[in-house]
């Protein structure tokens, strides 16, 4: 089963820019109020899990995830360090 994340925002060049910083390279993008990324290796969402967190006063973005077909939770100060710590749980490889 594959996870996914979802960045959404409101405010044009906001995922953009989030992800050039996050993977340190030019990124464009089709649509830069969306955007999907699947995971094979649940575990590789930590890392951008954290980055969003981290920077969530700087950049305008929305993230929702989903571990479960169907499920999506929104990601906020609040939740982050525990799906992180969810993550390494459920998926300890």
């Amino acid at each position: 089963m594959r996870t996914i994340i979802n960045l959404y925002s409101e405010k044009k060049g906001e995922i953009t820019k989030f992800l050039r910083k996050f993977y340190n390279k030019s990124i464009n993008l089709k649509n830069d109020l969306k955007w999907e990324k699947y995971f094979e290796n649940p575990i590789e969402m930590a890392d951008i899990l954290g980055v969003y967190i981290d920077n969530k006063d700087i950049y305008n973005i929305n993230m929702w995830v989903s571990l479960d077909e169907g499920a999506f939770i929104n990601v906020s100060e609040n939740n982050a360090d525990k799906l992180i710590r969810y993550l390494f749980e459920r998926y300890p490889y």
